[in-house]
């Protein structure tokens, strides 16, 4: 509405001067800013508002899907188009990908576990699958390498480290270990990622041995087979990595600490997980189990 787009810009512009330019009268312009609000008019309001408050918490991550169920878990009735309608209004669109590439390099001379995850990305309880990949961030100092393992069942993040050296004692093996301590998990639990040297060596193959797990490995060339893992460093790199400038290595492991623990693991929605974190989901099913 033209009164609308006046009221919007007259502090920059000044009201008297835009209707003259836009041709429409002053009385009713005027007559229009005291009319009371309308019910919609206030609704509307009180929605953008929360709108803005969900997407800045968010870190500018979220689209309209996923701030519709979190208007809808503070009680707002409102569709999904609406809220697609209201952000683009205000300018307001989630951050969007850019190309992926690998990290691992396969040595040819190394065992291969067999692949015994089959592009199954779905499993009944915590602590049954486990995937892994690596991925390198750029820092003022040199390369960084981020390594994470992920629960397959509500897709935390159950243990990261990050290296400036690719070497498998300070990448996957130290991940492996962390997590390990962290969830103190029963025998048995399936290892998978791609074949890269740093999942083939020795060292870490004895971890998992000592660990009672079973390792598992993607099949050549196949990106589905690792997808879940694939996926999450998509996402870090679309929410974070591409909007942030690291100086120090020091500097990136805080801010990807931020982001793992405070924000993926505790507070972003999952739409695999029907729109709740990784600590909800546990939370939920802990508590229908109980």
């Amino acid at each position: 509405m033209i009164y609308r787009f006046i009221d919007r810009h007259r502090s920059t512009f000044g009201g008297q001067k835009m209707c003259q330019v836009l041709q429409v009268s002053r009385s009713g312009y005027y007559a229009w800013r005291t009319r009371p609000e309308s019910a919609r008019a206030r609704e509307t309001r009180q929605i953008l508002h929360a709108i803005q408050g969900i997407y800045q918490e968010a870190r500018g991550v979220y689209g309209s899907p996923r701030i519709t169920h979190v208007l809808h878990d503070q009680g707002y009735r409102v569709s999904r188009p609406r809220v697609a309608r209201l952000m683009h209004q205000q300018g307001l669109r989630a951050k969007t990908q850019r190309a992926f590439r690998r990290t691992t390099i396969r040595d040819a001379t190394l065992p291969v576990a067999p692949n015994r995850l089959q592009q199954q990305c779905t499993v009944a309880a915590p602590n049954r699958v486990w995937v892994s990949d690596i991925t390198y961030l750029k820092t003022q100092a040199g390369w960084q390498y981020l390594t994470v393992i992920l629960d397959l069942w509500h897709r935390k993040v159950v243990g990261w480290v990050l290296s400036d050296t690719l070497e498998t004692e300070h990448t996957t093996l130290s991940a492996l270990q962390q997590a390990w301590q962290q969830e103190r998990p029963g025998p048995h639990v399936v290892f998978h990622s791609d074949r890269g040297v740093q999942y083939a060596a020795e060292v870490f193959r004895t971890q998992l041995t000592t660990y009672q797990m079973v390792q598992s490995m993607s099949g050549t060339g196949n990106c589905y087979d690792n997808a879940v893992a694939e996926s999450f460093f998509k996402t870090l790199k679309t929410e974070l990595v591409y909007h942030e400038r690291y100086p120090t290595g020091a500097q990136a492991r805080q801010s990807l600490f931020d982001y793992i623990e405070i924000f993926y693991n505790r507070a972003r929605k999952h739409s695999t997980l029907n729109y709740r974190s990784p600590e909800q989901y546990a939370h939920t099913h802990h508590n229908q189990a109980a």
